[in-house]
Protein backbone atom coordinates (compact mmCIF):
# COMPACT_ATOMS: atom_id res chain seq x y z
CA UNK A 1 0.00 0.00 0.00
CA UNK A 2 1.32 3.37 -0.90
CA UNK A 3 0.89 6.42 1.98
CA UNK A 4 1.14 10.12 1.31
CA UNK A 5 1.46 11.90 4.44
CA UNK A 6 1.02 15.62 3.49
CA UNK A 7 -0.06 18.45 5.93
CA UNK A 8 -3.08 20.60 4.62
CA UNK A 9 -2.83 23.16 1.92
CA UNK A 10 -5.03 25.24 -0.11
CA UNK A 11 -3.23 25.00 -3.24
CA UNK A 12 -0.51 22.58 -3.15
CA UNK A 13 2.08 22.22 -5.86
CA UNK A 14 2.80 19.77 -8.29
CA UNK A 15 5.38 17.70 -5.73
CA UNK A 16 2.63 16.97 -3.26
CA UNK A 17 -0.32 16.57 -5.95
CA UNK A 18 1.69 13.79 -7.35
CA UNK A 19 2.81 11.89 -3.99
CA UNK A 20 -1.41 12.31 -3.49
CA UNK A 21 -2.43 11.17 -6.92
CA UNK A 22 0.23 8.12 -6.54
CA UNK A 23 -1.12 7.21 -3.15
CA UNK A 24 -3.43 4.54 -1.97
CA UNK A 25 -4.19 6.36 1.22
CA UNK A 26 -3.52 9.98 1.59
CA UNK A 27 -3.62 11.16 4.93
CA UNK A 28 -3.60 15.29 5.91
CA UNK A 29 -1.55 16.00 9.24
CA UNK A 30 -3.97 18.03 10.90
CA UNK A 31 -2.44 17.00 14.66
CA UNK A 32 0.95 18.11 14.25
CA UNK A 33 1.95 21.58 15.22
CA UNK A 34 1.81 24.06 12.91
CA UNK A 35 4.94 25.92 11.18
CA UNK A 36 5.33 29.50 9.44
CA UNK A 37 7.91 27.26 7.56
CA UNK A 38 5.34 24.91 6.04
CA UNK A 39 3.13 25.39 3.44
CA UNK A 40 -0.43 25.47 5.28
CA UNK A 41 -1.07 28.50 5.36
CA UNK A 42 0.78 29.80 2.41
CA UNK A 43 1.28 28.96 -1.54
CA UNK A 44 3.90 30.11 -4.13
CA UNK A 45 2.83 31.75 -7.05
CA UNK A 46 4.19 32.58 -10.36
CA UNK A 47 6.00 36.36 -10.63
CA UNK A 48 8.20 38.28 -13.80
CA UNK A 49 11.14 37.70 -11.25
CA UNK A 50 10.81 34.08 -10.21
CA UNK A 51 8.41 33.27 -7.63
CA UNK A 52 6.57 34.92 -4.53
CA UNK A 53 4.41 33.41 -1.69
CA UNK A 54 0.72 34.11 -0.78
CA UNK A 55 -0.52 33.67 2.18
CA UNK A 56 -2.85 33.88 4.84
CA UNK A 57 -1.85 35.75 8.33
CA UNK A 58 -1.91 33.05 11.41
CA UNK A 59 -3.23 34.58 14.82
CA UNK A 60 0.43 35.23 17.25
CA UNK A 61 -1.44 33.17 20.15
CA UNK A 62 -2.17 29.90 18.19
CA UNK A 63 1.71 29.70 17.07
CA UNK A 64 2.86 26.31 18.42
CA UNK A 65 -0.80 24.78 17.86
CA UNK A 66 -1.58 21.84 16.51
CA UNK A 67 -2.71 22.80 12.45
CA UNK A 68 -6.20 21.51 13.30
CA UNK A 69 -6.45 24.09 15.92
CA UNK A 70 -4.85 27.63 14.01
CA UNK A 71 -6.85 30.34 13.43
CA UNK A 72 -6.83 32.75 10.27
CA UNK A 73 -5.88 36.47 12.03
CA UNK A 74 -8.95 38.00 9.99
CA UNK A 75 -8.14 41.79 11.69
CA UNK A 76 -5.12 41.71 9.13
CA UNK A 77 -6.46 42.92 5.83
CA UNK A 78 -5.25 39.93 3.73
CA UNK A 79 -7.39 39.34 1.70
CA UNK A 80 -7.04 42.64 -0.94
CA UNK A 81 -3.04 41.93 -1.39
CA UNK A 82 -3.69 37.99 -1.69
CA UNK A 83 -6.22 38.90 -4.47
CA UNK A 84 -4.16 41.73 -5.84
CA UNK A 85 -1.06 39.48 -5.71
CA UNK A 86 -3.04 37.26 -8.31
CA UNK A 87 -4.57 39.81 -10.71
CA UNK A 88 -0.98 41.30 -10.74
CA UNK A 89 0.82 38.62 -12.15
CA UNK A 90 -1.87 36.04 -13.90
CA UNK A 91 -4.33 38.47 -15.58
CA UNK A 92 -2.53 37.83 -18.72
CA UNK A 93 -2.93 34.21 -18.42
CA UNK A 94 -4.85 32.20 -20.88
CA UNK A 95 -7.83 31.12 -18.37
CA UNK A 96 -7.24 33.36 -15.75
CA UNK A 97 -10.71 35.23 -16.65
CA UNK A 98 -12.52 32.09 -16.97
CA UNK A 99 -11.89 31.85 -13.52
CA UNK A 100 -11.02 34.78 -11.82
CA UNK A 101 -14.77 35.54 -10.56
CA UNK A 102 -14.79 31.79 -8.90
CA UNK A 103 -11.60 32.11 -7.30
CA UNK A 104 -12.34 35.68 -6.05
CA UNK A 105 -15.82 33.86 -4.76
CA UNK A 106 -13.96 31.44 -2.35
CA UNK A 107 -11.61 33.95 -1.23
CA UNK A 108 -14.20 36.04 0.00
CA UNK A 109 -16.11 33.05 1.53
CA UNK A 110 -12.98 32.48 3.83
CA UNK A 111 -14.28 35.16 6.15
CA UNK A 112 -16.19 32.78 7.44
CA UNK A 113 -13.99 30.28 8.44
CA UNK A 114 -12.49 30.93 11.69
CA UNK A 115 -9.68 27.78 11.49
CA UNK A 116 -6.88 27.32 8.89
CA UNK A 117 -7.69 24.20 8.57
CA UNK A 118 -11.44 24.51 7.84
CA UNK A 119 -9.99 26.75 4.87
CA UNK A 120 -7.64 24.61 2.86
CA UNK A 121 -9.71 22.18 2.99
CA UNK A 122 -12.56 24.31 1.45
CA UNK A 123 -10.61 25.53 -1.05
CA UNK A 124 -8.67 22.35 -2.16
CA UNK A 125 -11.57 20.76 -2.57
CA UNK A 126 -13.12 23.77 -4.98
CA UNK A 127 -9.88 23.25 -6.42
CA UNK A 128 -10.24 19.34 -7.02
CA UNK A 129 -13.34 20.08 -9.15
CA UNK A 130 -11.63 22.37 -11.08
CA UNK A 131 -9.10 20.17 -12.09
CA UNK A 132 -11.43 17.15 -12.10
CA UNK A 133 -9.28 14.96 -10.12
CA UNK A 134 -10.41 12.69 -7.66
CA UNK A 135 -8.59 12.17 -4.07
CA UNK A 136 -10.14 10.59 -1.30
CA UNK A 137 -8.20 12.06 1.62
CA UNK A 138 -8.48 11.85 5.63
CA UNK A 139 -7.44 14.05 8.26
CA UNK A 140 -5.28 11.88 10.99
CA UNK A 141 -6.97 13.18 13.56
CA UNK A 142 -9.82 10.72 12.42
CA UNK A 143 -7.19 7.69 12.02
CA UNK A 144 -7.60 5.42 14.94
CA UNK A 145 -3.67 4.15 15.64
CA UNK A 146 -2.51 7.18 14.03
CA UNK A 147 0.97 7.43 15.30
CA UNK A 148 3.46 10.78 14.53
CA UNK A 149 5.87 8.70 14.07
CA UNK A 150 6.20 7.75 10.14
CA UNK A 151 7.87 4.33 10.30
CA UNK A 152 5.01 3.19 12.88
CA UNK A 153 2.50 4.67 10.96
CA UNK A 154 3.64 2.77 7.80
CA UNK A 155 3.68 -0.52 10.20
CA UNK A 156 0.13 0.30 12.17
CA UNK A 157 -1.47 1.00 8.67
CA UNK A 158 0.41 -1.99 6.53
CA UNK A 159 2.05 0.89 4.23
CA UNK A 160 5.20 -0.55 2.31
CA UNK A 161 5.94 2.67 0.06
CA UNK A 162 5.96 6.04 1.71
CA UNK A 163 5.40 9.45 0.54
CA UNK A 164 5.82 13.04 2.34
CA UNK A 165 6.00 16.46 1.74
CA UNK A 166 8.41 17.62 -0.72
CA UNK A 167 10.89 19.41 1.10
CA UNK A 168 9.66 19.77 4.43
CA UNK A 169 12.16 18.56 6.53
CA UNK A 170 11.99 21.91 8.69
CA UNK A 171 8.56 20.89 9.91
CA UNK A 172 7.69 17.41 8.99
CA UNK A 173 9.16 14.43 10.51
CA UNK A 174 10.94 12.66 7.90
CA UNK A 175 11.28 8.62 7.61
CA UNK A 176 14.42 6.93 5.71
CA UNK A 177 12.02 5.02 3.75
CA UNK A 178 10.58 8.07 1.96
CA UNK A 179 10.57 7.90 -1.53
CA UNK A 180 10.24 10.92 -3.97
CA UNK A 181 7.06 11.24 -5.25
CA UNK A 182 8.21 13.04 -8.76
CA UNK A 183 11.61 13.05 -9.31
CA UNK A 184 11.28 14.70 -12.77
CA UNK A 185 8.65 17.96 -12.20
CA UNK A 186 6.65 18.54 -15.65
CA UNK A 187 7.87 21.51 -17.60
CA UNK A 188 5.01 23.44 -18.77
CA UNK A 189 4.25 27.17 -20.47
CA UNK A 190 3.75 29.93 -18.03
CA UNK A 191 3.15 33.49 -18.28
CA UNK A 192 6.12 34.36 -17.73
CA UNK A 193 9.56 33.35 -19.19
CA UNK A 194 11.35 30.51 -18.51
CA UNK A 195 10.06 28.60 -16.09
CA UNK A 196 10.17 27.77 -12.33
CA UNK A 197 9.16 24.36 -10.85
CA UNK A 198 7.13 24.03 -7.55
CA UNK A 199 4.44 26.91 -8.16
CA UNK A 200 1.18 25.82 -6.52
CA UNK A 201 -1.15 24.40 -8.63
CA UNK A 202 -3.29 28.13 -9.29
CA UNK A 203 -0.68 28.31 -11.59
CA UNK A 204 -1.61 25.42 -13.56
CA UNK A 205 -5.07 26.15 -13.87
CA UNK A 206 -4.65 30.13 -14.67
CA UNK A 207 -2.68 28.94 -17.57
CA UNK A 208 -3.95 25.42 -18.97
CA UNK A 209 -8.00 26.03 -17.61
CA UNK A 210 -9.59 22.44 -18.65
CA UNK A 211 -6.92 21.44 -20.46
CA UNK A 212 -4.23 21.24 -17.58
CA UNK A 213 -4.88 17.02 -17.65
CA UNK A 214 -2.00 17.10 -19.65
CA UNK A 215 0.33 17.66 -17.49
CA UNK A 216 -1.45 16.49 -14.70
CA UNK A 217 -1.17 12.82 -16.04
CA UNK A 218 2.55 13.12 -15.92
CA UNK A 219 2.13 13.25 -11.90
CA UNK A 220 0.75 10.11 -11.58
Amino acid sequence: MHLALIQPQFAPNLYDLAAMLRADQVLLQDVETWSRKSRCHRAKIRIVQGTQWINLPIKTEDKGLPVNEVRINHDEDWLEPFQNALNYNYRNSVYYDFYEAEISALLNEAKQFDKLLDFDQFFFDHLLRYLELDIPYKLTSQIEGYDPNPDRLMENLGANVLFQEHKAKNYQRQSPQTLPALTNHPVYRQHFEGFEPGCCVLDLLFQYGPESFRILDELS
